[in-house]
């Protein structure tokens, strides 16, 4: 599919690539993780899986990610969570199910809870709800702590690229959205695939989606030998597996 653009209600230009769902049939909302695109292997094969089911697809650029505009370092994840409720609500109709990877499976819940009418089930992939308060902060070294106190920011090495910021507005604007510590209020199915050698997102953070999320039918699959990304044949197999036992699961 090709790129498009859309301007949300904030002003911001967001590339996006959508697949209009078969009649009575569920649309695939993608959300990409932390500093992470629409290109990536994942969201690739699940936008395949989709068309050729018949299911509608989305992914979508955050603002200062991909080919969205913006820059990375002035982003929130009020920005972001604004990004994902402008594009269902401007490029989706009717029911939705949500596939949210790390931060995006963040952004999945919070939009879920905005949405509820729309959000009928979400797959999340080692995801990474409160990960500003609850992860990134308590492992900064006590000098970038310091360093995102007096100059308001830090900068962070990274596995997947080149060390990028983290701003004080970034930690501080998460607060506002953190979930884990009372009940999310979500009815639907909720499948969750984390993997124990992830560096990231320790299995035990991700497990306590289990006890907070309300939904009775929540599925908490751990793979012993995955990693954060998630992104071996056999784990992408297992995805779209699971993104088709939830389509059937909710009848359509």
């Amino acid at each position: 599919m090709t790129t498009s653009n859309f301007t949300s209600p904030e002003g911001r230009r967001l590339a996006y690539r959508r697949n209009d769902a078969s009649p009575g049939k569920l649309t695939f909302v993608w959300l990409s993780g932390f500093k992470s695109d629409m290109t990536g292997t994942k969201v690739k094969r699940v936008e395949a899986w989709a068309n050729q089911a018949g299911y509608g697809f989305l992914a979508f650029d955050y603002s200062g990610h991909g080919e969205s505009a913006g820059a990375f370092e002035d982003g929130t994840v009020s920005q972001w969570r604004a990004d994902t409720l402008a594009a269902i609500d401007s490029l989706t109709e009717g029911p939705l199910v949500l596939v949210g990877s790390s931060m995006g499976g963040w952004l999945a819940i919070l939009a879920a809870t905005a949405r509820p009418a729309r959000v009928k089930g979400l797959v999340l992939i080692a995801p990474a709800p409160d990960f500003t308060q609850k992860l990134m902060w308590p492992e900064f070294a006590p000098e970038a702590q310091a360093e995102i106190r007096d100059i308001g920011f830090t900068l962070r090495p990274s596995d997947y690229g080149e060390p990028y910021k983290i701003t004080q507005a970034l930690i501080e604007d998460g607060r506002q959205w953190q979930v884990l510590d009372a009940p999310i209020p979500f009815p639907g199915p909720v499948r969750i695939l984390q993997g124990m050698q992830d560096p990231d997102v320790p299995y035990a953070h991700a497990f306590r989606l289990v006890g907070t999320m309300t939904s009775d039918d929540l599925t908490f699959t751990l793979i012993k030998d995955g990693d954060h990304r998630l992104s071996r044949e056999q784990d992408i197999a297992r995805l779209l597996a699971t993104c088709g036992e939830i389509a059937r699961t909710l009848g359509a």
